[in-house]
């Protein structure tokens, strides 16, 4: 048999990769599709986690907004309900507002529950202290990776928040203090400070403190927003003798949408129901109700004044503050150098600020606790 002469080296390299030719575009077309779908499943899954965290940092507000609601009656239930939608209902998902029923806020005693509807824990509310929001489904379009997700998923999140321990460090609480040497303030009871001097006290105090700038701005910057310096039982503070009328007038009436000096609503804004002059009972009840001009923030006529029982000195003194008391301001302040400040002795809040707990920092304050994010 005669054999075929072999052909060159080169002419079978080059014949064998014509022929693998069509198997590289198949295997490049192959890693192409595989790498757009993997991130078009990124690109999806993205949006989910960020669909996710809005709709987690909506529930952890409407939980807070409940939670700061709670006073241990019935009213404060319905208080509590009506935070969290309205918190939940400032929120919106794909430019879509969101509709958030009352029946998504559950109440309890325990964390761990079990959690009862608003009916449920307006029937015995005093030892409610957790309330649990479920935000309504949300359905978020699937573009890329439908295969594998499907066109649409459907989200949900839930926070639940309570009232922390008691606090032992409070803030802010107006410039101002109570002289109560006998301990005869009780609950409901209505007390005029910013009083003119009298027997009890010495010439020239009109029960105001200097915790912060002195001079005008400071008192209207403090009787608008509080004093941020959170303090203990126990605790020292500078008393400011002399009226200054005019701006202790200023800061308190911007609670009520009275604005005068430059002072701005966005920075020390309205209570949302102005309606003057009213009782801490009327005040739960929106009964009667007055809305402000502006936007308005829950529980701005709520306020904490510190308690002494020793009268400060002449002059320039200090008191110590042995409690504090939470007050309800029953209505703004009038014009001239006269004008007193009345405020209602209240006892079932919850809300407390900035405060806080700090081991070292001595005994609790009675009643007092502030909103806290649980899970």
């Amino acid at each position: 048999m005669r054999n075929r002469p072999r052909k060159p080296a080169g002419t079978r390299r080059r014949h064998e990769r014509m022929r693998e030719r069509g198997s590289i575009l198949a295997t490049s077309a192959i890693g192409m599709l595989s790498i757009l779908l993997a991130v078009g499943l990124g690109i999806d899954i993205s949006r989910l986690y960020l669909t996710k965290a809005e709709l987690q940092n909506a529930a952890d507000a409407a939980a807070l907004a409940g939670v700061s609601g709670l006073n241990g009656a019935a009213a404060g239930i319905t208080d509590a309900t009506n935070r969290a939608v309205a918190a939940m209902n400032k929120y919106n998902f794909n430019k879509t507002n969101v509709s958030f029923p009352r029946a998504n806020v559950l109440f309890a005693v325990n964390l761990d529950g079990p959690y009862m509807s608003e009916g449920g824990a307006a029937g015995s509310p005093v030892n409610i202290r957790f309330v649990k929001v479920t935000t309504p489904a949300e359905p978020v379009g699937i573009s890329f990776a439908a295969l594998v997700l499907g066109n649409t998923k459907n989200l949900t999140a839930t926070a639940t928040a309570g009232q922390s321990v008691t606090i032992n460090m409070l803030c802010p609480w107006l410039p101002a203090f109570v002289f109560d040497p006998t301990g005869s303030i009780v609950k409901g009871g209505t007390y005029t400070f910013r009083l003119g001097p009298g027997d009890h006290l010495s010439p020239g105090d009109y029960q105001l403190l200097a915790p912060i700038t002195s001079g005008g701005s400071g008192d209207r910057e403090g009787m608008a927003n509080g004093v941020n310096w959170c303090v203990k039982l126990g605790e020292k503070i500078k008393t400011k003798p002399g009226v200054t009328s005019g701006a202790i007038r200023q800061g308190i009436n911007t609670r009520f949408d009275k604005y005068v000096s430059g002072l701005d609503p966005a920075i020390s804004p309205p209570d949302d129901n102005i309606a003057e002059p009213i009782n801490y009972g009327q005040y739960k009840n929106n009964s009667p109700f007055k809305p402000p001009s502006h936007e308005g923030v829950a529980d701005r006529r709520i306020v904490f004044i510190p308690i002494a029982k020793e009268a400060p000195g002449a002059g320039r003194d200090w008191i110590e503050v042995t409690k504090f008391g939470v007050f309800f301001l029953q209505n703004s302040i009038g014009g001239g150098s006269g004008g007193e400040l009345k405020a209602e002795y209240i006892t079932d809040t919850a809300f407390a600020g900035n405060s806080y707990f700090s081991p070292g920092a001595g005994p609790g304050m009675d009643g007092l606790a502030v909103p806290v994010l649980y899970k």
